[in-house]
């Protein structure tokens, strides 16, 4: 399998300071960093010294007996002003107090990955405060792989984004492997669900919700545990990066908005296997919810990679109006994967632009070409997607 180039740029961050770069397991975190910067400009200008993966079991336990062997290393080899990498900080954390003295004695950057911020973040190690920024690692995106041959509807519903899943030969048993090994043991390894059948149980229910309103009672009665259980596994999975929630955009006055969040796995092949369905037909719910995610994520994508103070948002009315995704207060965006745009798909847009806050409308469709209609764009998938990335 090729390497295929990804559009964040770490490069201007790393060249003033640290970066946590989170991601899933398996969106090519460590393939990004070893193709695009350790060759190229960047690794030209920026040595990077040193590269340690902790997802290497020997590495660990020395680390485990001798915290301070990256200080040793560091010093034996003099290394000032340069970049060192470190895999799956999670995995260790109490390192980070080392690498805070490393900053601070050798002005060193520090590009620290990760699939989980779960363990960092809820046992209190040092975060480096000010001295490092946080990125997001996300699949693949039209940026990236849009103009692949098999960049199309069907195949994205079958295979999803996730860079091994994309290029896979072995799908079924792939996905299976993703599913069975990471989402349940692994998470449950890390003390984040003890009770396996259940947070699997949990899993399969979680896939249901998927681009929905969260109810957890609802949830917790489909899951058969309780509420403030299934509060606390949804944020298990925005910890360890496999769903996020949207949240609801509120700041309107003339229609009052509800205040709950919509939840969406990071990336369709997961969500559609954890539910055990086949690739949906056309006209289908589940045609229409993956094709809201897809949207999703190239969003989420976007903002995280490009812009990543802004926000993505959802309205929702007291009275059912609503519209898929806000960005800022920029841009208002209705997903329907109709190939006819009627005036009932622009209900929630309509209601929306009657605030006054927004720039632009834009509904996202599978139609063949673009047109506005009274201002309010009528955008083709893949039109919307290039006009977003600058493609």
């Amino acid at each position: 399998m090729s390497y295929c180039t990804r559009i964040l740029n770490l490069s201007k961050i790393l060249e003033r300071k640290s970066v946590f770069l989170f991601g899933p397991r398996q969106t090519g975190k460590s393939s990004f960093v070893k193709n695009q910067l350790a060759t190229g400009e960047f690794a030209k200008e920026n040595d990077i010294a040193l590269f340690w993966t902790l997802l290497d079991g020997r590495l660990r336990l020395k680390l485990l007996s001798d915290i301070g062997l990256l200080r040793q290393e560091v010093e034996l080899r003099n290394l000032h002003d340069c970049v060192i990498v470190i895999d799956e900080i999670q995995k260790i954390p109490e390192l980070l107090d080392e690498i805070h003295f490393l900053i601070e004695e050798r002005n060193i950057r520090f590009l620290l990955t990760g699939s989980s911020a779960r363990k960092l973040k809820n046992t209190g190690v040092n975060l480096l405060g000010g001295r490092a920024t946080e990125r997001h690692f996300h699949p693949f995106c039209f940026a990236e792989v849009g103009s692949h041959e098999n960049y199309n509807i069907p195949f994205i519903f079958e295979h999803g984004l996730l860079p091994p899943m994309f290029f896979s030969e072995n799908l079924d048993e792939d996905l299976a492997a993703y599913i069975n090994t990471y989402l349940t043991e692994e998470i449950a390894a890390e003390g984040a669900a003890r009770n396996i059948p259940a947070f699997a149980r949990f899993l399969t229910t979680a896939s249901l919700t998927n681009a929905q309103i969260l109810n957890y009672t609802n949830i917790a009665n489909d899951a058969q545990v309780q509420a403030q259980t299934v509060r606390q596994w949804y944020q298990i999975l925005e910890d360890t990066l496999l769903g996020y929630q949207v949240e609801p955009f509120t700041r309107t006055s003339k229609r009052k908005a509800i205040a709950t969040s919509k939840f969406y796995f990071f990336d369709i092949a997961i969500a559609r296997s954890l539910r055990n369905i086949p690739v949906p037909a056309e006209g289908t719910a589940e045609y229409g919810e993956y094709f809201e995610q897809l949207i999703c994520m190239e969003l989420k994508s976007w903002i995280d990679y490009t812009r990543p103070r802004s926000r993505l948002t959802y309205w929702r009315s007291t009275s059912n109006m609503e519209v898929d995704f806000c960005v800022d207060e920029e841009m208002a965006v209705e997903v329907k994967s109709t190939m006819n745009v009627t005036e009932r798909h622009l209900k929630g847009l309509r209601a929306l632009r009657e605030e006054g806050i927004f720039k632009r409308y834009v509904v996202v469709c599978q139609e063949e070409h673009p047109r506005l209609v009274d201002g309010i764009e009528i955008l083709p998938w893949k039109y919307f997607l290039s006009g977003l990335w600058g493609k």
